[in-house]
This record gives C-alpha cells, structure tokens and sequence, in this order.
C-alpha cells in the first residue's frame, strides 16, 4: 500500500462488543503521556479511547521519587493504574490491544454517519482486528514507530532510538496527529511526560475548536457572582458537592494505597528466566 492510501477501517471487526467503530480522539499508548492526554480529552466531552497491551516501561521501576506531589514516592505501577482509573473516570474507554497501523480514512465515506465517523481523518488497526475511524490521533508509544510507517507526512527521527518529528506542543506533519511525551524526544522522565500528554490534549482541544478556557473546577460564585459566565471547561460546584467529591477522594486513596501493589515487580527483559 503506498504511503498516501487509505484504509476504509470497515468489516466484520470495524466494532467490538458496545466500542464505536469511530472515536473523536485515539489515544496509542497508555503510559504517563498517553493516560494524561486521554483526561484532558474526555474531560472536554470528546470521545476518547486509549489503545495499549499494557506494556509501559515505566512498570519496571521499583520506585518513582520525583514525580510532583508525593514527598515519599510512590510505586510506578500505583501511579499508572491510578492514570488509568482517572482516564476511565473522565469518561475515556480503554482497548487491550496494540495498535498495529495508522492510515488515512477514506473520506465521504458514509454521508449518513455520525460526526466522528463523517470527520474521521484516521483508520486505526489494531492486532486484534479492530478498525477504529477517528478524527485525532495522539500517539504516545516511546520508541515505538512501526504502527506509523507509511504513513505520508510523519517523520521519523533515528538518534539510536526512534522518535517522531513533532514541534514543542505534539503537532506533526500530518493534520490532527501528535506525538506526546517521550516519543516526541522529550526527557525519559514521568513528570515531563505526563506534562507533555497534558499540553499535547490541550493543543488538540484547541484546534479542534473544542471550547476550553482550562480545566478548573471552582467554589460556587466564583465567577457567577462577578457577573461573568463560567468558561468552558469550568466548572462551579457548591460547598457540599466540594464536600463530597472530598471525601470520596479521601475513601478511594485510602483504599488504593491500603496495601502494597499486587502484581510482582518487573524488571528489564533480558533480565528474565
């Protein structure tokens, strides 16, 4: 297939159980980059699915000790469920699987469809068969490129590991996708990485003309009482909706760092049996 052709992402596998078979936004990759991005989207109501086998590196770390906001550190593997859990919260779908190839949909297709599947810019094929339309793509892979080759547009850089050419906020050559975190050469840290995803959903929300003004939520009044409209992406709740979603907070942390992580600890592979 040559490098501008298009992949009509139909057939028997084009959905899977409930999954649309098109999704405003593709996240591939769910490590720190990746899962940050995927909050900012489906926060902002865009259909967000995160594709990932579940194999970020980051799980090899026995401890994290400089990501913000624990003095003590904190197990990898916590920090990347706990992503995954607040990805799922904010409305994201996860899929188990490994993006194997990214092309161009095939426009027009379908007049009758619904927005995503009418705008759709991309045709995602995954190795279990599923074909996903999707309007943007963020890749967020870390060295992984294969799943973009061919793909007309998309530059790789080769310096003894393989990255995408991308500006400083994700967007590269080819229209409504990006590259985040360390992907798009950014330092192999877990802090700057899930920035980076951050920056990258935000770029995307606003030039999908999404209105965003930032992601805050704010005591009753904050904005209404100055007579102003609360932005989009704003939110005012009241001291007991405050009270509430605190003490729910406060429940889930207790119970998710009740115990230590389940699974055994990972390491580098040619270091296994």
């Amino acid at each position: 297939m040559t490098a501008d052709a298009t992949d009509p992402a139909e057939g028997p596998n084009a959905s899977t159980d409930d999954r649309p078979a098109a999704r405003d936004v593709v996240v591939v990759g769910g490590g720190v980059a990746g899962l940050s991005a995927a909050v900012y989207t489906a926060r902002q109501g865009l259909d967000t699915l995160v594709v990932d086998p579940g194999g970020s590196i980051l799980r090899r770390n026995a401890r994290l000790e400089n990501f913000p906001g624990f003095p003590l550190g904190v197990d990898a593997r916590r920090l990347l469920d706990l992503l995954g859990e607040q990805a799922e919260t904010a409305g994201a779908d996860r899929l188990d699987a490994r993006v194997t190839r990214i092309s161009l949909a095939r426009e027009g297709s379908d007049a009758d469809a619904g927005d995503a599947e009418a705008t759709a810019r991309f045709a995602v094929t995954t190795d279990e068969g599923d074909r996903i339309r999707a309007r943007h793509v963020v890749a967020a892979t870390k060295n992984e490129v294969g799943y973009l080759e061919g793909l007309d547009g998309v530059a790789i850089v080769d310096r003894g590991k393989a990255y995408v050419d991308a500006d400083e906020r994700g967007r590269t050559g080819v229209d409504g996708l990006y590259a985040a975190g360390r992907l798009a050469r950014k330092p192999h840290q877990a802090a700057v990485c899930a920035g980076h995803g951050a920056e990258v959903a935000v770029t995307l929300l606003e030039e999908a003309e999404t209105p965003f003004y930032h992601d805050w939520v704010a005591p009753e009044g904050y904005f209404t009482d100055r007579d102003r409209d609360v932005p989009p992406g704003c939110e005012e709740i009241a001291a007991a909706e405050r009270e509430a979603r605190e003490s729910a907070a406060l429940d889930a942390t207790r119970d998710r760092f009740a115990e230590p992580h389940p699974d055994p600890q990972e390491t580098h592979p040619s270091l296994e049996d």
